[in-house]
């Protein structure tokens, strides 16, 4: 019995030093929501749905800020500031940015701000009229394409396939160089080169509406398809159509400044973002940085301003994609 109790109290012993050995046990993590309340999750998801939306709010303020101001130069100053932008004045050539000259001064001394601005005015110009004339025609062929099917949709996008194959550039370059330097042959070519993808997005759009129960009850009722496609198809592409114009202006104003600088666009007088870039390549290599960076700031920023604003039409159009963004 004695032998039995001292194997006992061995064992005891042997049990209690294995559980002093063991580590201590670690609380357990405190739930984050249990203190804030069974709908803190909704509440957490509410906030950051809500800071989400304040900061498109933010950038769409700021786009169309920085685009009001930009159109209130280009139509205000050269009317109200009675300077000629092209005086030249070689005693006063490169000068840095300072309060008499905010951009500086050219090579021939004249002031940077006003030709900047008579060269953004032109940019918006050929930007905007390149957009508005590319858009009717690529919509146009998008819907005829849509509408009709069968082989005239094969045709005509396979002549958009054909197209889309050349670089823009180049074929841009073989248009202008059929004409005289100019402002209208740069329209030209700018809105004959940037339809194709208008073209695609209006006829994905019309075959889509072709499947609405709308659509196929103006069809069953009597309706031709001339006055389908004019009642129906046409108004429901507006919105994508206007939206593609939109994202269209800042690509065209590009495209003008490389033709420009390539000097197959405006002539080298004529102030245009272009021009003032490639005017300013033999001041960049002597160290004057302001007549290079100016123009090029004034082709970056419209171009960010457009693409907030477009960014907003964008999630106007497509509510569901807006939602999935706030998530």
């Amino acid at each position: 019995m004695a032998d039995l109790h001292d194997r006992e109290a061995r064992a005891a012993r042997r049990a209690r030093a294995a559980r002093r050995a063991l580590p201590a046990p670690r609380p357990a993590p405190a739930d984050p929501g249990a203190s804030e309340g069974p709908g803190a999750p909704e509440r957490r998801w509410r906030a950051r749905g809500g800071s989400r939306r304040s900061t498109r709010a933010l950038r769409l303020g700021a786009s169309a800020t920085v685009m009001t101001v930009l159109v209130l130069a280009v139509l205000l100053v050269p009317p109200l500031v009675r300077l000629d932008q092209q005086a030249v004045d070689l005693a006063a050539k490169l000068l840095p940015p300072s309060p008499a000259h905010p951009f500086g001064t050219d090579d021939v001394g004249r002031d940077l701000l006003l030709r900047c601005v008579y060269g953004l005015r032109v940019s918006l110009l050929v930007g905007l009229v390149a957009a508005l004339v590319a858009t009717v025609i690529g919509t146009a062929v998008g819907a005829t394409a849509g509408a009709l099917g069968g082989r005239v949709d094969r045709l005509l996008m396979r002549a958009v396939d054909t197209l889309s194959a050349i670089p823009h550039l180049l074929l841009g370059i073989f248009v202008v160089a059929m004409f005289r330097p100019g402002v209208w042959p740069v329209v030209v070519s700018v809105a004959l080169t940037h339809w194709l993808s208008t073209a695609r997005i209006v006829r994905a759009e019309v075959l889509s509406l072709r499947a609405r129960p709308y659509v196929d009850a103006a069809v069953s009722g009597g309706a031709s398809r001339l006055r389908v496609t004019l009642r129906h198809l046409i108004p429901g592409v507006l919105p994508q159509a206007g939206l593609a114009a939109v994202l269209m202006v800042p690509h065209a104003m590009w495209h003008e400044s490389a033709l420009s600088f390539l000097g197959l666009g405006l002539p080298s007088h004529q102030a245009s973002l272009g021009t003032l870039v490639q005017g300013a390549r033999g001041s960049l290599l002597a160290g004057d940085w302001w007549p290079t960076l100016f123009p090029g700031l004034l082709l970056i920023v419209p171009t960010l301003a457009i693409a907030g604003l477009a960014g907003a039409w964008r999630d106007r159009l497509n509510p569901r994609r807006r939602s999935e963004l706030t998530l």
